[in-house]
């Protein structure tokens, strides 16, 4: 029987299991120019076990940062720190991918150089704030992407891919998900064009599906995973008609298909039906990150990959807590528990120093349940 652990070929790479560690926000790249640090590649080594990390979002260009300390992969100095990370994850056997991601409309004038401001496909502000050097503010009216500027978006996404391999990583997802860029251009919420880039589900898919062509072009295909999450209302994005929803996502995934990309990333609603459906339209590796709300993915989740729901499933805040999550996993447990508090910026306290399971060859090992701390 195919379980969680059992070893698997993703677009022609083997994975050690089916066990994947989710992009999670983490802000902490304090290296000159938002790059990634000793620190972070500690972080991410400690968790090489997974059959696949996904990074944090990482920003292909610079007006695509939409939060302090996040890191980017378009300039030299952020590919050679980003090949630190790399080098460390592969050395302990890892698989690690880059994701890109832009957040479009979710930032701030104050989060970036040169008086520049947050774009996106319409010039609707989002409701809310976001956390600046300065505290919490209230997000801005964005600068719509003329036809030109898209141009330029879908190549900055090209360019950081090619950066991201330059850097060593094995491949790059794309963040079309909770609300960023890609996600903007998907719903009619916030893409309120007329023109060749919105209107009609095919102009609302154009943006993703050419930033995926684009990327695949420059790295191939099977170095390139896609993210989603249909109806998620994360920065205020309204997905809420059924019918256009199962129509947008089945469009883009089945037009995604024909790209012949590694995997499918879908962040799941409540409604399991059109996982399904996505999951049966979906040629190559489906990656689920189940629904759970308000509890995050728990070790039940492996029930999904041996009943076939999914063929890789995601953990977020239990793999942050538990940096050799494959190995409590198979052991049942026990698990640390996530600390909020440490969850964005700081130091290593709720970074780095979440223990691992004591090694059953040494005497008189120490172990901790409960919280690390």
């Amino acid at each position: 029987m195919t379980d969680a652990f059992t070893p698997m070929d993703m677009a022609g790479r083997s994975l050690a299991n089916r066990i994947v560690m989710a992009p999670m926000t983490r802000s902490r790249a304090y290296g000159p120019g938002a790059t990634a640090t000793e620190l972070m590649a500690t972080y991410y080594r400690q968790r090489a076990s997974a059959g696949l990390i996904v990074t944090e979002g990482i920003q292909p260009s610079v007006v695509g940062q939409g939060y302090p300390d996040t890191p980017g992969l378009h300039s030299p100095g952020q590919v050679a720190a980003w090949r630190k990370v790399t080098d460390a994850v592969h050395r302990d056997g890892g698989v690690i991918f880059a994701q890109l991601m832009h957040t479009g409309r979710i930032g701030h004038p104050s989060l970036l150089p040169d008086g520049l401001t947050p774009v996106a496909p319409s010039p609707a502000a989002a409701e809310g704030q976001v956390f600046t050097r300065q505290g919490p503010m209230d997000f801005v009216t964005p600068r719509e992407l003329d036809a030109d500027a898209i141009t330029r978006t879908i190549a900055d996404f090209a360019d950081a891919a090619r950066n991201a391999i330059a850097a060593g990583f094995d491949g790059v997802e794309l963040h079309g998900a909770n609300g960023y860029l890609i996600h903007q251009f998907l719903s009619p919420h916030t893409n309120r064009r007329t023109d060749d880039w919105g209107g009609d589900v095919n102009g609302r898919v154009r943006f993703g599906l050419e930033v995926a062509a684009a990327v695949a072009a420059a790295i191939g295909g099977h170095r390139t995973g896609f993210r989603v999450s249909p109806g998620n209302p994360y920065n205020d994005i309204a997905e809420t008609d059924a019918a256009d929803v199962e129509n947008t996502y089945t469009t883009l995934v089945g037009r995604l298909g024909e790209l012949d990309l590694a995997y499918l990333h879908m962040i799941e609603g409540p409604d399991r039906t059109l996982t399904t459906r996505l999951r049966k339209t979906w040629p190559a590796t489906f990656v689920l990150n189940p629904f759970t709300h308000p509890e995050p993915t728990g070790p039940d989740a492996l029930t999904l990959v041996e009943d076939g729901t999914t063929d890789m499933v995601a953990f977020g805040a239990l793999f942050l807590a538990n940096p050799d999550l494959p190995a409590r996993l198979a052991a049942n447990g026990p698990y640390n528990t996530p600390d909020p508090s440490t969850f964005y910026g700081g130091d290593h306290h709720g970074y780095t120093d979440y223990p691992h399971l004591p090694d059953p060859d040494l005497p008189s090992a120490d172990i901790r349940t409960g919280n690390a701390r």
